[in-house]
């Protein structure tokens, strides 16, 4: 599976700081309970790279999945 494959599968996203100084982001699905821990730089970081591939996506000139059209208006999809 990459980067470009689709998938049914449906999970919750938790991201939040710990009791013990990191940043977790924690994903749960069918079965699967995954607790990714970061330093503040790495999540910092991992950060950075989300909002450069937001701001790709944007680039691209196409609308974003329930965005109706509208610029900025769209929500996140949840798979």
């Amino acid at each position: 599976m990459g980067i470009n494959s689709e998938s049914n599968i449906a999970a919750n996203l938790q991201i939040g700081p710990t009791d013990q100084g990191m940043v977790r982001i924690y994903i749960e699905a069918d079965g699967i309970d995954l607790p990714l821990d970061f330093d503040p730089d790495e999540a910092t970081e991992i950060a950075e790279e989300l909002l450069a591939a937001a701001e790709a996506v944007r680039g691209m000139g196409r609308p974003r999945p329930g965005a109706g059209g509208k610029p900025g208006k769209g929500k996140p999809q949840r798979r």
